[in-house]
């Protein structure tokens, strides 16, 4: 995290999901497990005193690509995970990645020292390697790798996605040191939130998004797999909240009602955010029983209110979805949040105004704003490599550089990102003043000071907004 300004400041640290699951299945198998957790570590040199410790015959590198961030490759990540396995190799280990990144990009990681990559969904192929390795058997057979052979790239077929979650274990939250990540929450927020899987996959088609690891395949545990998971962390950590980091959670028809009953019959109280689609949320008994069941916070896809955008994008749903769902998200006293979406080709400033005025008319509980991001693998991808430049990839996730030939300059798209954050807090402080003047008995201490901050955005926000004009008319 210190290797992302952004994720540091905002101090929500979630601990390696996917890395957790990948050393509970090695276990299972009768390996001698250790983790290694960079979560809060200075630079990859850290690692040193772990491999002197443990002198391991495999070092794995196993990203958690149920985080997001993931997706996007960040340098700053990539060159960390190149000095480790250089390090690993300079202590005789034989190294093995597997990553989203790594996934697209296998030659890189094998040039800077991995033996193997592996590509797709990892646990099953990492068990079986593993396994090989240790018996000196032959790695041909083996789906879903790659690796040098004979000076050149080698690359086995690609492995299926495993159906039956369920028959996975537990991640092996003993081997992640909860402690630290309870301290940083407890000392930023009040309260400790960890996360958890319920589904692999997206069976969506949004010509933006990448899928390296579990592709376009959906497939979930049962709600009652999940409720073990929590009752054993609950007793064991006494977490507050749960991120739920699905790409879409409790899609399969009735899986969020079960889930709902479950949480009441075993007694299970916390509160939870997740990832959604808003066509999922214009149905009214799913947002139900996504509030009965603690749902705290629905971050949902927004993208654009421009529907010609969102066509473009093949994004699949509509700006009045978008407005419904907001609706029945409030009506039934959960947090609408949206992701938002600037740069995608052929966007206009008419196309901008869209979104800002969506914006200020639904006022959700809180934003997420990025540039359109090519990731390989993607249509949107091909359709711009043409016109990339060097830089392929952000250095952190607040980078927000423009890596194609955008409608407008990269310093329009850097000020569009403060004015929208700028304008919307101070809509939402007029909201607030509003309400302090209609009933201000049911104000709250958040409410009052939003309220209070519309002085400081108003001319701020103006200044900004003349900013941004200015700039609209520079064509990069």
């Amino acid at each position: 995290m210190r290797f992302d300004p952004k994720q540091w400041e905002q101090g929500q640290p979630f601990a390696p999901l996917g890395t957790l699951l990948a050393a509970a299945v090695l276990r299972e198998k009768g390996h001698d497990v250790h983790l290694f957790d960079p979560q809060f570590s200075y630079d990859a040199e850290e690692v040193i005193p772990f491999l002197e410790k443990y002198s391991p015959d495999v070092f794995v590198i196993f990203d958690d690509g149920f985080n997001y961030l993931t997706k996007m490759c960040l340098t700053n990540m990539r060159e960390a995970a190149f000095r480790m396995q250089e390090l690993a190799k300079e202590k005789g280990c034989r190294v093995i990645v597997c990553s989203s990144d790594s996934s697209d990009h296998a030659e890189k990681y094998l040039a800077r020292g991995a033996d193997f990559v592996i590509r797709g969904e990892g646990e099953e192929t990492l068990a079986e390697l593993v396994d090989a390795i240790g018996k000196k058997l032959p790695f041909e057979t083996i789906s879903g790798i790659s690796l040098m052979k004979d000076g050149a790239l080698f690359s086995t077929p690609k492995r299926n996605v495993m159906k039956d979650l369920d028959a996975l274990p537990l991640p092996a939250w003993d081997l992640a040191g909860t402690g630290k990540y309870k301290a940083v929450w407890k000392e930023k927020h009040g309260y400790f939130s960890i996360n958890i899987a319920t589904t692999r996959g997206c069976p969506y088609k949004c010509n933006w998004c990448a899928k390296p690891i579990y592709g376009n395949r959906y497939n979930s545990r049962s709600p009652e797999n999940v409720i073990a998971e929590l009752k054993m962390l609950k007793e064991k950590t006494a977490f507050d909240h749960v991120w739920f980091c699905d790409d879409i959670f409790g899609l399969k028809p009735g899986w969020v009602k079960r889930f709902a009953e479950l949480v009441k019959e075993n007694d299970l109280h916390f509160t939870y955010k997740i990832q959604t689609r808003a066509d999922l949320l214009v149905q009214e008994n799913y947002v139900r029983d996504l509030a009965a069941s603690g749902c705290e916070t629905a971050w949902m896809g927004a993208e654009s209110g421009s529907q010609k955008i969102l066509d473009a994008m093949d994004k699949g749903t509509t700006v009045e979805q978008i407005r419904e769902a907001t609706y029945l998200l409030k009506k039934h006293g959960i947090r609408p949040a949206f992701f938002l979406q600037f740069g995608y080709p052929g966007e206009t400033m008419e196309d901008i105004r869209k979104t800002i005025a969506l914006l200020n008319e639904l006022l959700p509980d809180d934003i997420g704003i990025s540039v359109s991001y090519p990731l390989p693998g993607t249509k949107f991808y091909e359709n711009v490599k043409a016109e990339m430049n060097a830089k392929q990839n952000w250095s952190d996730s607040d980078d927000l550089a423009l890596m194609f030939r955008h409608t407008f300059s990269p310093e329009f798209y850097r000020q569009l990102h403060r004015y929208v954050h700028r304008n919307y807090r101070k809509h939402q402080g007029y909201e607030s003043l509003k309400q302090f003047v209609v009933a201000p008995w049911k104000v709250k201490k958040k409410d009052f000071r939003r309220a209070a901050s519309v002085f400081w955005y108003l001319p701020v926000v103006q200044k900004e907004r003349k900013r941004l004009a200015a700039l609209s008319h520079e064509q990069h």
